[in-house]
C-alpha cells in the first residue's frame, strides 16, 4: 500500500457516500426487518419497496467498499497524526479494517439470508449490524477526540482532498 499525505477527492466522496448509504440502511431498517419476519413465517420472500431498497443499498455499499479498497491500495492513506499514541494507531488501523470487513460481510449475509433463505445468515447479519454500529460510534468518538481534545485537525483530511 502506498503512503499518502492525504485522501484523494474520490476517496473523500466515496467515504461520505458510504456514510449516507449506511445511515439510510439503519434508518430504513424496520421495513426490511418486517418483510424478513413475514417471509420466515410464510415462506414467501416477496419483493417490496423496502426489500428492493435495502438490497440495492447493500449492493451499492459493497461496490463502493470494493472501489474504496482499490483506491486505498493505489493512492494509499495518510499517516496517523503526529503524536498519536501507538495504542491509538493500532486501534485506528483495526477500526478501519473492521469497516471494510463488515461492509463486505453485511451485504453477503443479507443476500444469503434473503436470496438463499438461510436463517443463520440472517442471524449473522443482525449481529454484524450491531458490531458495525459499535465500530461507527468508536470511529466518531475517535474523530471527536482528535478534533477537540488532541486538536490534530484530523477531520480536515476527510473534508479537503490532498
Amino acid at each position: 500500500m502506498n503512503q499518502s499525505t492525504g485522501y484523494s477527492r474520490m476517496q473523500i466522496r466515496l467515504h461520505w457516500a458510504t456514510v449516507v448509504l449506511v445511515a439510510l440502511q439503519y434508518l430504513l431498517h424496520e421495513g426490511i426487518s418486517e418483510a424478513y419476519e413475514v417471509a420466515q413465517d410464510t415462506g414467501v420472500y416477496a419483493l417490496s419497496t423496502p426489500v428492493v431498497g435495502h438490497a440495492a443499498g447493500g449492493m451499492i455499499i459493497l461496490l463502493l467498499t470494493a472501489w474504496r479498497l482499490m483506491l486505498r491500495r493505489e493512492h494509499g492513506a495518510p499517516p496517523p497524526p503526529e503524536g498519536e499514541p501507538a495504542l491509538f494507531r493500532r486501534l485506528s488501523h483495526a477500526g478501519h479494517m473492521s469497516f471494510y470487513v463488515l461492509l463486505f460481510l453485511l451485504p453477503v449475509t443479507g443476500v444469503m439470508a434473503w436470496g438463499g433463505r438461510i436463517e443463520a445468515a440472517g442471524d449473522a447479519h443482525e449481529v454484524l449490524r450491531a458490531i458495525l454500529m459499535i465500530v461507527i460510534l468508536a470511529h466518531v468518538g475517535a474523530v471527536l477526540v482528535h478534533q477537540f481534545v488532541w486538536k490534530t485537525g484530523l477531520l480536515r483530511r476527510m473534508m479537503r482532498p490532498q
